[in-house]
């Protein structure tokens, strides 16, 4: 579906990698108006125009929105902007239409559309989902909140092309016509409720990836997760659920330490968990997702099989930095939530010192100190919900804890603390907005440090 982008105005809101690569796709659909909008007034008109192509010939606005609105038919929402701040309601009381980066990447793209969200995971199943559909498809694109702007990449899709998108629920909020061929849900524990305020509101973001999708097409879903399973019914796709606990008459599910594909009542050994180099039961589940998506996408077993035995764990999730003085070092920086730093202390098979804490989400850390056990020796923090997680440690009578001033302290105290033999994990269960720009500047610093220890 494409609109006729000549007859309409649009407001770019974020100057940020989305906002600017939508900026150069309505360029190329010929827009008939582009006002290019940063809600901080201390934004700067000159840093702004150097992200834009020299022809731009639209305004840059920053601070207060524009007074006359009356020739923009459409606002295009960076995924950071909240749609129930007063900007966008006047937005909406002007009869602009909002639609976020990922809508507009879609109306403009072709070729068939998989799509991957969840709380935790996406970006290793996305990874992984690419590198299969790789081996099948000469034309493949991995886009979205992996980090590259669907609309960066809409205008280079052909109809033979496949894209694999990873989408946040801020994208989602924000749809209009995304139609995923094959859709999945990997799972959904607490996260963004600064954001989302309600967990009922982030459950029904979560599925709003599904929202346009028929009886034709496919949703791959987490048999093991129940607020998924209770919201289940609401799809209208066909449903291919996965499983690391249930044996399924139909799906992808862990048989010891098998994971078998099983449709139409025949079984297919995809591999065993030692076949691959990631570590873990979430990444296990991640693996199973992929061989949903990816066998409902057309992709033969043989090659689906060669490339999750090739794929190499994602940057910043569990990755392993070196060992030094006995001690092996790990990056989990994309560990943003108590759940998902969870995992990273499950996949851990040696006592752990571990490194948590940064910008506070409004999430609760009870589970993830009781996940710890006798596995973690000490907790390092670090970041303005430091004092709420050692509350949290202390009320659960872990007491060994340290609190310092930053990361290169929390390495440094790390490695006092470890013994031979031991990992130190960063893996922090916050997000990492009050000290870094980005998880990634968080965990490429971590790696700074401890290489060189």
């Amino acid at each position: 579906m494409k609109p006729e982008f000549e007859s309409n105005g649009f407001i770019i809101v974020g100057t940020g990698i989305s906002g600017i690569a939508a900026v150069k796709l309505l360029m190329k659909e010929n827009a008939k108006k582009i006002i290019l909008f940063d809600g901080n007034e201390k934004a700067l008109v000159n840093e702004i125009r150097k992200k834009l192509p020299e022809s731009f010939a639209g305004d840059i606005v920053v601070g207060e929105l524009p007074a006359d609105l009356s020739d923009i038919d459409i606002a295009i929402l960076s995924p950071g902007v909240p749609t129930d701040i007063p900007m966008v309601d006047t937005l909406r009381r002007n009869g602009i239409k909002i639609w976020g980066e990922l809508e507009l990447g879609y109306k403009t793209a072709k070729g068939e559309l998989v799509a991957i969200t969840g709380t935790n995971g996406k970006t290793t199943t996305t990874s992984l989902v690419g590198e299969i559909m790789k081996e099948q498809y000469e034309s493949t694109f991995v886009v979205g909140n992996i980090g590259l702007p669907y609309t960066e990449y809409s205008h280079e899709m052909i109809d033979e092309s496949i894209t694999v998108a990873e989408v946040s629920s801020f994208q989602l909020e924000t749809i209009e016509d995304f139609k995923p061929k094959v859709s999945a849900i990997l799972n959904i524990t607490p996260d963004h409720l600064n954001r989302h305020h309600t967990m009922e509101n982030y459950i029904a973001a979560k599925f709003d990836i599904t929202a346009n999708q028929d009886e034709n097409d496919i949703c791959v879903l987490n048999y093991e997760d129940k607020l998924i399973r209770e919201k289940a019914s609401e799809v209208k796709a066909k449903i291919f659920y996965f499983s690391s606990a249930t044996e399924l008459e139909e799906g992808v599910f862990l048989r010891g330490e098998d994971i078998i594909y099983r449709e139409n009542g025949e079984e297919i050994n995809v591999c065993t968990i030692h076949d691959m180099k990631l570590l873990g039961m979430h990444n296990y589940e991640n693996v199973m997702a992929a061989v949903a998506i990816a066998m409902h996408a057309g992709v033969p077993i043989d090659k689906i099989r060669h490339a999750i035995k090739e794929f190499n764990a994602v940057e910043h999730r569990i990755e392993f930095v070196r060992e030094a003085y006995g001690v092996k070092y790990y990056n989990d920086s994309k560990g943003t939530n108590p759940d998902a730093a969870i995992k990273a202390v499950e996949a851990m098979i040696t006592p752990v010192v571990l490194i948590g804490g940064g910008y506070d989400k409004k999430s609760e850390y009870d589970e993830w100190i009781m996940s710890f056990k006798d596995k973690v020796k000490a907790l390092v923090l670090i970041g303005e919900t430091a004092d709420k997680i050692k509350e949290t440690a202390f009320k659960y009578d872990f007491k060994n804890v340290y609190k310092v001033d930053s990361l290169e302290e929390a390495v440094a105290k790390s490695k006092e603390l470890a013994e031979s033999g031991w990992a130190v994990l960063l893996s922090p269960a916050c997000a990492s907005w009050d000290m870094f720009k980005s998880y990634e500047e968080r965990g490429k610093l971590f790696k700074d440090y401890v290489n060189a220890l």
